[in-house]
């Protein structure tokens, strides 16, 4: 999948097939931030130096090469295919590539060692990928080392061998036992003819170079074309040798064919209007210009990837209002090139323009002809233009008026600049009047795309009204009796909101107005209840306010000297009991002597302590409820050992 990506990307980023140009713009920060979420390396590195490749040669495509640091780690897989006697020639093929981008340090010897064997491989190979990746790794070499000699003592030998896997409609066969033949694989001979040629002792028959410019030829017959006249190679079947798609098989072709042109003499005739071109891009760093800033129009002319244009001349043919019904407002007018800033300038708008949107038409004619063979321009680029400005507002004021006589009873002054807060009242026999006047930075009448004025009911209830104009007077008069049953006669205090807002309009407004209190009749039996007002979840599931809670002072404590006497009172019952067992006689002369009744006594004696030490602890800090369950506990403990010394002091006594 990444490897479709990429080659769809090189393809529309390098270099297009054009016989009628689209409208694109040129590379930007998402382009950047898609190939940086779509190529992201596992553990440090990807799964194969042709994956890596791809990645980093997009990359540095796309000026985002320092975002991706991976060096180390390619460095050391070149430097190991490269050294290694085992590794296949696609994968010398990418190491090479990969080298050239990264400039790994790899010693001459071991550069001398692949050349030598990409040449064998030259010589003895069989198939078209054997020859695309040996010659191609040959022509790395050589680009990369100059030091290292790398040429084809056969070469013309080599190049009708790979002549020999031709077809007669330009395609190409994979190997002399494939039958089938490829698109794609055209593009990979072409690319690889182009590094035969180049590594030529001497020049090869031009005869055999003339029959592979006919290929050329051939293969363009079979372009085809969507619907937008984008031109594109398919191949003819869908089972063919790795087929990916269109993208995939045309990014071969123009890749193999202008490598191909590169290194021959002449130029190739392309039938028809096909031509391989580089598009020029016309863009505009804003398509919003402010009359009140005045902002100059500026026009950049770039590849698709941003690279400078080669010298020439933008036009603005025609810029037209969309509210003229296509009136043209500027014609034929020349931009002006700023060398500091790269833009194409027009120096200040015509007094003419106003505030609106425009479509303006541009285009690109090139100074030098011989360059008309490398770039198309793509014919007229048009783009909407939008126009803004300052509104000015004039004459604003609200009045009460009378039903009947249309008289003014209360008229007051706005600044829909700043801040109103108006107060007005009024009955259901009263009438309220809105009225301001708008006009553009030229003075003509503006019609905004909102003028809305808004009463709002103390119950939230809402009534929202459109306002009209005769020219440059905006009116509203609303005539509380006809709307009452609209105000589903709720008299009392309605907040008076204004909303005046276009996309073309500087200043825009949503300003409140102030208030009105209305007196209207009582409702009818039969008259409409206003709706429900909508409950706002925040309020229903929102967070609650916060409980304060505040105790109850604690109350005066006694004395000391009372609390102490209170303690000695509850020692006394203590002291008592402690007194009738001397009183008793009480002693230990019935403890059992026997082992097994002694340890039951002496485990009475400790429970009856455990129980004592609870009532302090229970004073002290246990809670009531922890200390009954340890009472019960206790409890079932001293009934079974009680029990136990009780009966052996019953059968002592028999």
């Amino acid at each position: 999948m990444a490897r479709n990506y990429v080659r769809f990307l090189a393809l529309i980023l390098a270099i297009s097939i054009c016989s009628e140009a689209a409208i694109f713009r040129p590379i930007s920060d998402s382009h950047r931030s898609a190939a940086l979420d779509l190529f992201k390396p596992i553990d440090g590195s990807f799964s194969s130096l042709e994956e890596t490749y791809e990645a980093l040669r997009t990359f540095e495509v796309l000026g985002i090469g320092n975002k991706l640091d991976i060096s180390a780690s390619t460095c050391r897989s070149v430097v190991e295919v490269l050294g290694s006697s085992s590794s296949n020639l696609k994968d010398l093929f990418y190491a090479l590539k990969n080298q050239g981008i990264l400039k790994c340090a790899i010693k001459e010897e071991i550069l001398k060692g692949v050349s030598s064997k990409l040449e064998a491989a030259v010589n003895g190979a069989s198939s078209l990928p054997d020859f695309y990746y040996s010659v191609g790794g040959l022509v790395l070499i050589k680009d990369q080392t100059p030091e290292v000699n790398v040429l084809l003592d056969d070469a013309e030998g080599v190049f009708r061998s790979i002549k020999a896997l031709s077809q007669s409609d330009g395609r190409w066969r994979y190997s002399s036992n494939n039958p089938e033949s490829s698109t794609y694989a055209a593009g990979m001979a072409f690319e690889a003819l182009a590094g035969v040629i180049s590594l030529a002792p001497s020049e090869i028959d031009q005869s055999v170079v003339a029959t592979v410019k006919n290929d050329v030829v051939k293969l363009f017959d079979s372009i085809e074309k969507y619907d937008d006249g984008s031109l594109y190679f398919d191949e003819k079947t869908v089972d063919a040798h790795e087929y990916q798609g269109p993208i995939f098989v045309t990014s071969s072709v123009i890749r193999g064919v202008t490598a191909f042109a590169a290194v021959v003499s002449g130029s190739l005739k392309l039938p028809g209007d096909n031509m391989v071109s580089i598009p020029l891009i016309v863009s505009l760093p804003a398509t919003v210009l402010s009359l009140t800033q005045k902002d100059q129009l500026k026009v950049s002319v770039s590849s698709v990837l941003g690279s400078d244009a080669p010298p020439l001349t933008v036009k603005l043919v025609q810029a037209s209002s969309s509210s003229s019904k296509g009136a043209s407002i500027i014609e034929n007018q020349e931009l002006k090139f700023d060398g500091d800033s790269s833009f194409h300038v027009l120096d200040a708008l015509p007094d003419s323009v106003d505030i609106g949107k425009y479509l303006f038409t541009f285009e690109v004619v090139l100074y030098d002809s011989e360059n008309e063979k490398v770039y198309t321009t793509g014919g007229k680029t048009q783009v909407p233009i939008f126009i803004t400005g300052f509104v000015k507002i004039d004459s604003p004021e609200i009045a009460i008026l009378d039903s009947d006589l249309g008289s003014i009873e209360t008229q007051k002054k706005l600044d829909l600049a700043g801040e109103n807060s108006v107060a007005l009242s009024a009955n259901h026999l009263q009438k309220l009047r809105l009225s301001f006047q708008l006009s553009t930075p030229t003075g003509k009448a503006f019609k905004p795309l909102q003028v809305i004025i808004k009463l709002r009911h103390e119950s939230n209830v809402e009534h929202i009204f459109l306002m009209g104009n005769s020219g440059k007077q905006f009116e509203i008069i609303l005539d509380f009796l006809g709307l009452v049953e609209k105000f589903y006669y709720l008299s009392g205090r309605y907040d008076i909101e204004l909303t005046v807002g276009d996309s073309v309009m500087e200043n825009s407004l949503l300003n409140a107005l102030g208030h009105i209190e209305l007196d209207l009749p009582e409702p009818p039996e039969k008259a409409a209840r206003p709706p429900a007002q909508p409950i706002d979840p925040h309020s229903r599931y929102g967070p609650k306010a916060e409980i304060s809670h505040i105790f109850r002072a604690p109350e005066r404590r006694p004395p000391k000297e009372l609390s102490l006497g209170f303690l000695g009172l509850t020692l006394v019952p203590l002291i008592g009991f402690l007194v009738g067992l001397l009183t008793l006689g009480v002693n230990l002369k019935n403890f059992p002597s026997s082992a097994v009744p002694a340890t039951f006594a002496a485990l009475f004696h400790l429970g009856i302590g455990a129980v004592l030490l609870l009532y302090v602890l229970f004073w002290l800090k246990l809670d009531l409820f922890t200390t009954l369950k340890a009472v019960g506990l206790l409890g079932i403990f001293l009934m079974f050992v009680g029990h136990r010394v009780l009966s052996h002091l019953a059968s002592t006594s028999s």
